[in-house]
């Protein structure tokens, strides 16, 4: 059955062929227009069949008026942690008071996931990716790395693979408690035996390289755990750069990964590498405000040439947010980035960073998801902070 949406008063489709449309800021921009979506056969995947002004759209089966609504791609959450039980409020708490983050109360977090079983982790994903869902979320990266033993590693990908096909490897999250006697059996295992049984669960491997943190891993441990995550036939990606400067980028650059996330901390060497290369640098403002941290400058990534995705970085511990307005709005007000930017981060460039063009974008063939504005223009994203004006649109 074909669906006419209509009543469009403001179409973004990050869509750079699209005749007709405003290319000037990048967003394919389509006033007063529609969009035809369809399944080719009952349990297809819902696509967009057309794309256009309202006054040429084609019939269809059944309509709906929106009534003034603007309609984007729906936003590409490419950086979450949605796998864990448990509460990190009081750390919260002490951080506004001026206590450091340095990635140790991950462990908390780890006792209290391990302890959970798959009925109660199950049930906390679900609920987690409806919240989004309701912000205008359509597709969601979940890492694994809150287990740290090979049973719960592969526990976490498989229950988010229940709810994602972007599912990430991290068991070089932080080094477990039990390990610290003897780092490099830890990294060992992280790139032989639990990279065997999660890899069959996982489209991706991450690792957070962060030699400024003690709990975390140095550039060559990280190499070792990336390239054998590589050989295993998974894509690469790397936490770097988010507490000092170190080697993150530069070995995320050099191995080719998908996306290097945080990039606080960048020198003029890492911004040429990431100008010179075709790794995503992904930004995670809500990790910032909610840790009272330096922001990235995402001006002068975008103005290097680098491409520049955004996404939560929802976790328990260093942003419980999983909303994608949010961190829209942040990157606006805290990083030097236009609204249009924002909006391009958030979904096209999200979607480049997980190696998919079928999402972020709305054009003919590409997947109907859709995030709907209680507003005429993408530009109230930013200017109404903190209100529930995006939601996904059901066809």
């Amino acid at each position: 059955m074909a669906i006419l949406v209509t009543g469009i008063s403001e179409l973004i489709t990050c869509d750079p062929t699209l005749e007709g449309a405003d290319h000037s800021e990048g967003l394919g921009l389509l006033r007063d227009a529609a969009i035809v979506v369809g399944a080719q056969y009952e349990d297809a995947p819902t696509t967009v069949h057309w794309v256009g002004p309202a006054n040429r759209a084609p019939e269809a089966d059944w309509a709906i008026d929106l009534g003034g609504k603007a309609v984007l791609p729906g936003f590409v959450d490419s950086h979450s942690h949605l796998v864990f039980a448990g509460d990190r409020s009081a750390e919260f708490a002490a951080r506004m008071t001026g206590t450091p983050y340095d990635g140790g109360g991950i462990a908390t977090t780890m006792e209290a996931t391990r302890t959970a079983d798959d009925s109660t982790l199950r049930t906390l994903i679900g609920a987690r990716v409806e919240e989004m869902r309701r912000q205008g979320t359509t597709t969601v990266e979940i890492k694994s790395g809150y287990g740290l033993t090979v049973e719960d590693e592969v526990r976490a990908l498989r229950l988010a693979g229940e709810v994602t096909e972007e599912t990430t490897y991290l068991g070089g999250h932080v080094v477990p408690p039990e390990h610290r006697g003897d780092r490099s059996a830890y990294v060992d295992l992280v790139a032989g035996d639990m990279l065997t049984a999660a890899a069959p669960h996982a489209k991706w491997i991450d690792v957070f390289c962060e030699p400024a943190s003690p709990h975390a891993f140095t550039g060559e441990e990280a190499r070792h755990i990336l390239t054998a995550g590589r050989a295993a036939g998974l894509g690469l990606r790397v936490h770097g750069n988010q507490l000092d400067h170190g080697p993150g980028v530069q070995l995320a650059v050099e191995l080719g990964a998908a996306s290097v996330d945080h990039c606080t901390f960048l020198s003029d060497e890492d911004l040429a590498a990431l100008a010179d290369g075709d790794t995503v640098a992904t930004l995670l403002p809500g990790v910032e405000f909610s840790t009272r941290s330096p922001y990235p400058d995402g001006r002068r990534l975008i103005d290097a040439g680098v491409q520049v995705a955004l996404a939560t970085d929802c976790n328990p511990g260093t942003c419980y947010s999983s909303s994608m307005p949010l961190m829209m709005a942040l990157a606006v007000r805290e990083m030097g980035m236009t609204p249009a930017e924002a909006v391009r981060a958030a979904t096209v460039v999200a979607a480049t960073s997980l190696a998919r063009e079928d999402i972020g974008v709305v054009r003919h063939g590409a997947l109907a998801e859709l995030a709907v504005l209680d507003a005429p223009s993408y530009l109230h994203i930013p200017y109404r902070v903190g209100v529930p004006i995006a939601h996904t649109l059901q066809v």
